[in-house]
Order: C-alpha cells, then sequence, then structure tokens
C-alpha cells in the first residue's frame, strides 16, 4: 500500500538571524528542503510538505508534491495535523525539513519496520556523543516505553545513551487520531509530535526505535550547525565520487553540488569549486582553483588553473580552458584553445580554434548581449577584442592586438589596429623636456 512521507517545514528559523524561511538555506547548493525531499522520495510514494503562512520560496521548492500551511505554529504535533487529510489510507511517517541529512537507507529501515506488523509504531532514535538535552528513549532492546524530555528525565534516564530523533511512522488512520489526541498542557503550551508514543503505548501498541547514526539526524537551527551540515554533506559527495572512479589529489579542499556530475577517470586538483549544474566527462582535468557552475566539460578536456566556467558553458573533448580563462554562455569546439587570460562570452568557437592571451568577446552594449561566432581553425592573436555581433570565418587568421568589429571571411587574414610610427630620438627629447619642466616647478 502506498506510504505517505509528511515534511514539517514551517519553521521560521529565528536562530538563523535570516529573512529566508529555515528549509530554504542551502546545503551543496541545494535548499535542505529538496535534500529531504529527494531521500524522502526514493522510499516513500507521496509526499506532502507543511509550510508556513506566506512562504512562496518553500512552495516553490516543494513542487509538484503537496503542499498545506500551518496557519498557528502551535507545535510539531499540530503541524503534523494539518497534513492528515493527505495521509491516505497506507504509513505515514513524519519528518522535520531541519533534519535534511537523514539517508534513503535509514527511511527505508523505518518503513520496513513497521511494515513487519508486530508493531504499531516506528521511530528513529541515535547515540550521540554528547546526549545534552536531547529526550531519551527509554525500554528494552528494541521496544519503546517511552521518550523522556531531558526536563522530566530522572537521574538514572538521563545516563541512558538512546535519543529520541523525532521521525515517526505509523499507521494513516491511527496517526491521525493519535494527532488528534495530543494534548498542549506543557509549559510551553505546544501539541508535541514526541506525545504521540506516548498514546499509542496507551493504546497498547508496540512501538520500535530504528537506530541511526547522529550524523544523519543533527538538527540545523543555527549558521554553525548549517555549516557542520555542509561539511557532512560535502565529506559524502566526495567519497561518492572517489568510489565511482574520480580522483582528488586533496579531496578535503574540494567543494561539490548535489547535482555534480562525474564519468570515471575524471581528475580534480585541490581548491576546485562546483556550483549547480555541472558535468564532467571521462578522462577530463580540472586544475587547481578553478571554479565551475552551469557547465559541461567534455571527454579529455582541461580546465584550470584558475579558470571559471560560469552557466552555459560548453568545453568540448581535449579542449584547454587555461589559467585566469572565464567562458559564459560559451561552447568551446573539440580541441580548441583558450590558455590565458581570455573572456569568452556568448560566444561559439570551433574545433582545434586557438584563442591568444588577453582576448575579449565584447558581448554586452550597455543594453543587449550579442553574440561572437568563430569558426573552425581559427588563429586568434593575443591581446584580440572581438566586438559582437561578429562572424569570423574557418581558417581565419586575427593579427595580435585587433579590435574586430566586421565580419571576417574564411581563411582572410584580417588587422583591426593602428598603423605603427617610430619617430628617432624623440624619446630623448621627451626626457629632457619633462625633467626641465620638472625643475621648475
Amino acid at each position: 500500500m502506498p506510504a505517505t512521507a509528511v515534511i514539517l517545514a514551517a519553521g521560521l528559523g529565528t536562530r538563523m538571524k535570516s529573512t529566508l524561511p529555515k528549509a530554504c538555506h542551502p546545503i551543496a547548493g541545494q535548499p535542505m528542503l529538496r535534500h529531504l525531499i529527494d531521500s524522502a522520495s526514493a522510499v516513500f510514494e507521496r509526499i506532502v510538505v507543511v509550510i508556513g503562512p506566506d512562504m512562496p520560496q518553500l512552495a516553490a521548492i516543494a513542487a509538484p508534491h503537496g503542499v498545506v500551511v500551518q496557519h498557528e505554529r502551535l507545535g510539531t504535533a499540530h503541524a503534523a495535523l494539518q497534513a492528515a487529510e493527505a495521509f491516505g489510507e497506507g504509513d505515514v511517517a513524519v519528518l522535520y525539513a531541519d533534519n535534511p541529512l537523514i539517508t534513503p537507507e535509514t527511511l527505508r529501515r523505518l518503513r520496513e519496520r513497521r511494515a513487519r506488523g508486530d508493531v504499531g509504531l516506528a521511530l528513529v532514535a541515535m547515540r550521540p556523543d554528547d546526549p545534552g538535552r536531547y529526550g531519551r528513549v527509554i525500554g528494552e532492546g528494541e521496544f519503546v516505553e517511552r521518550v523522556v524530555e531531558w526536563a522530566d528525565a530522572t537521574g538514572a534516564e538521563r545516563e541512558v545513551g538512546l535519543c529520541n530523533a523525532g521521525v515517526i511512522c505509523g499507521p494513516a488512520a491511527r496517526m491521525a487520531a493519535w494527532l488528534r489526541a495530543v494534548r498542549n498542557d506543557n509549559a510551553k503550551g505546544e501539541y508535541y509530535l514526541t506525545d504521540v508514543v506516548a498514546l499509542a503505548r496507551a493504546e497498547g501498541a508496540r512501538v520500535a526505535a530504528v537506530e541511526a547514526p547522529y550524523e544523519e539526524l543533527r538538527g540545523i537551527n543555527s549558521r554553525a550547525e548549517l555549516a557542520a551540515a555542509e561539511a557532512v554533506v560535502q565529506a559524502r559527495l566526495r567519497a561518492a565520487a572517489m568510489a565511482a572512479g574520480v580522483t582528488m589529489t586533496a579531496p578535503e579542499t574540494v567543494f561539490l553540488s548535489a547535482d555534480t556530475r562525474f564519468a570515471p577517470d575524471v581528475t580534480i586538483g585541490p581548491n576546485v569549486v562546483f556550483g549547480l549544474g555541472v558535468t564532467v566527462e571521462s578522462g577530463a582535468e580540472i586544475h587547481a582553483f578553478s571554479h565551475l557552475s552551469g557547465c559541461r566539460v567534455g571527454p579529455g578536456a582541461i580546465v584550470g588553473p584558475f579558470a571559471r566556467l560560469r552557466p552555459g558553458a560548453d568545453v568540448g573533448a581535449g579542449a584547454h580552458v587555461g589559467n585566469f580563462v572565464e567562458l559564459k554562455n560559451t561552447v568551446l569546439g573539440d580541441g580548441a584553445k583558450a590558455n590565458h587570460l581570455s573572456y569568452l562570452g556568448d560566444a561559439e568557437i570551433g574545433a582545434r580554434t586557438n584563442v591568444g592571451a588577453g582576448t575579449i568577446t565584447c558581448n554586452y552594449d550597455g543594453f543587449a548581449k550579442h553574440r561572437t561566432s568563430i569558426g573552425a581553425g581559427v588563429f586568434i592573436g593575443s591581446d584580440a577584442v572581438l566586438v559582437a555581433p561578429v562572424r569570423i570565418g574557418d581558417g581565419a587568421f586575427i593579427a595580435a592586438g585587433s579590435v574586430i568589429t566586421d565580419s571576417v571571411a574564411p581563411d582572410a587574414m584580417a588587422f583591426g589596429r593602428a598603423r605603427q610610427e617610430s619617430k628617432p630620438g624623440r624619446a630623448a627629447a621627451f626626457r629632457a623636456a619633462a625633467a626641465a619642466k620638472k625643475e621648475k616647478r
């Protein structure tokens, strides 16, 4: 029977000191809510996200999944109850958007444990090195008698290392009934999801704990905790990339995005940053201190060091993008080279073309972007300025230092610079005049 995951995402994130809803804050370039949706989608057939009022950003992130609004923030049980009409008939798991690191494997174990039928409710528990003020899970073996909040725990109960992570899973009809029965007679006057455990036990239902690593279950309530979560996700992404055949000479210095895609036999140097939307194909090398986003690097291509590939960059097979070269919305053809100090924006560059140092495509006139089209086998001399829109034909030769404003025919040679003149002895005369003028001051 289809199961539903309800994700609670209405939190404001007061300790984040941000106008952005907490679940919108990114980890590895992706909002934390998106991380949890991706994990839950691998295990549950339906996803429902509970957001607060005036949170269009979260609604957009949740799409196309269902969204319900918690108009009053009266606690976690109250938030989950807002989604009751969307529970369906199978099991329902309640998750927290600010616990985005939980893996599909853990969620799968939670669902499978509930589905075995000998328990009415399953929850996720953890054993942090410092249990601190987490609620303690009291029971025998995997079976739970109660969850005790730290403030209410006895000294002996506080010595228990098994802590509640807050994630629960139970049958839809019973879950809805338990949520409706939760009371708010506590110090904060809120309806707590953890009270569902006591309600289930009061009915005689067995409750089982599924243990998972603390690393997966840590909450994010501050910028410091966000940074700690980033470190966890980056370690996962690096490990997965290396296991898939990527070489990283200093993996701890490489930063990936959640959607970075590598083929086997890619080599990545130190201090490389991958933004969203990057694909790197087999045999490519990304050298140190390069920054890539929204781009593709073809097989056997070489990028960097100190290169910048912006969205829309497409580096062909065996092409070279060298130090201090920036590509934006530009196709660099197979075997083409731009090795030094160039900006190539809104351009198409043919195969085997050589772009000299200091070349710029002038793509913006202050009002609109314009394209530069460069054919195959073109030689562009150093310090050339290509003023778009302009087309350079196959095999053309652009002299160094030229400003090109008109199209160049195939196999033509173009000069766009002033004629040089030399004045014998003029330098000495200039120096003498300048020195005399300085003495008079």
